[in-house]
């Protein structure tokens, strides 16, 4: 098939690549020009582990491109996917305004029947909206409009898309159901299901995912750690050095939105604490949010010297198999505070070193 994503951030980007390596010939367009630009040059601006093999590949093969241009995106495209922001607004609220401009747009420029899918995360009944917008100026047999929610985990979001443990598709026509279960019956030969719904539906459970996701508990969960630096401290983090592994969401990414590691640093910064931190990944977002108020090395040891404590926030596998004697070394105190349950508590502690955990002591 010919397929355009609009929007090449991080869904949009993993969507076009992993549609290109089944053999569709795919059309990813953004109005950054910048960004287009370094796309257009193999310069791919996140980090998802697999990605840039997919990439080259398909670019190389010219099934995957990328371009400013949407009319000529639309002329391609007998799919349309919206992989667009939708950033909450003051009140929470989900910020449509991307996602309703390009239904405008698209209404004056498709001229064949088109199947528009919305894969970004909107409020239930987005895709009625998009309907009536394009039906200003769009005869109803001309489009169709789906809800097809994605459920990527970040550091193995091409391995979930090539490989998912289910696909929702919320259709209202017969004609949109056959052409996107042929779109994605590559993709689940292994028997996970397909789940035909209508619109709303599917949309609903984008926002039950969600929420089964987000329960408080993870929010509860970030200070842990940051409570049993401070209790261990006595409530005095004043001139203490807490070194820090670990500034990404998760491994395998350089996402750091909703990263714990965020909460905690803010949470020892405002106890006097000072802090150095590492991660393989996710330095420069880190940098970009605190300056100068922290030190980040590109050295997973360098963060050490002299250190009161260190913190493992993010479990990347490096930090499985350190080298202890060096640890012990160049730190101030052999202290470890493992926000991941990396080691094991035994072996850690053999090494010298006072050593807490998560719900294992």
């Amino acid at each position: 098939m010919k397929i355009a994503v609009i929007g090449t951030g991080y869904v949009g980007l993993v969507t076009g690549t992993c549609f290109a390596e089944t053999g569709h010939h795919v059309m990813c367009v953004d109005n950054n020009s910048e960004k287009v630009n370094r796309l257009q040059q193999a310069d791919i601006p996140i980090f998802e582990p697999g990605l840039d093999l997919l990439f080259d590949r398909n670019t190389r093969d010219k099934r995957l491109s990328f371009s400013t241009d949407l009319r000529a995106a639309v002329n391609f495209a007998e799919i349309i996917f919206l992989a667009l922001p939708t950033p909450p607004g003051e009140d929470g609220s989900a910020d449509l305004s991307y996602v309703m401009q390009v239904a405008e747009e698209l209404s004056a420029l498709i001229s064949h029947y088109t199947v528009i899918v919305n894969k970004s995360t909107v409020p239930v009944g987005t895709g009625e909206k998009v309907k009536e917008i394009l039906l200003k100026k769009l005869r109803p047999e001309e489009f169709d409009v789906v809800s097809n929610p994605e459920f990527l985990r970040e550091g193995v979001a091409v391995d979930d898309f090539l490989r998912p443990d289910r696909v929702v598709i919320g259709t209202e026509t017969e004609r949109a159901t056959r052409k996107m279960k042929e779109l994605y019956e590559p993709f689940v030969r292994q028997g996970n299901p397909i789940y035909i719904m209508d619109l709303r539906s599917a949309e609903l459970t984008k926002y039950a995912a969600n929420a089964y996701l987000a329960m408080e508990v993870n929010e509860i969960q970030k200070k842990v750690l940051s409570d049993k630096i401070y209790k261990y401290f006595k409530g005095d983090l004043r001139d203490k050095k807490i070194a820090i592994w670990g500034l990404a969401f998760k491994p395998n990414t350089d996402d750091i939105r909703e990263a714990p590691a965020l909460q905690i640093i803010t949470d020892l910064l405002s106890e006097g604490a000072i802090i150095s931190a590492y991660d393989p990944e996710a330095n420069h977002h880190v940098r970009a949010v605190f300056g100068d108020r922290i030190e980040i090395s590109d050295e997973m040891y360098s963060v050490l010297d002299n250190a009161d404590a260190l913190a493992i926030i993010t479990e990347w596998s490096v930090f499985r198999s350190p080298d202890f004697e060096q640890m012990m070394r160049q730190m101030k105190n052999p202290l470890i505070f493992d926000g991941r349950n990396v080691f094991e508590p035994e072996k850690v502690r053999e090494k010298g070193f006072d050593y807490f955990s998560i719900g294992r002591e």
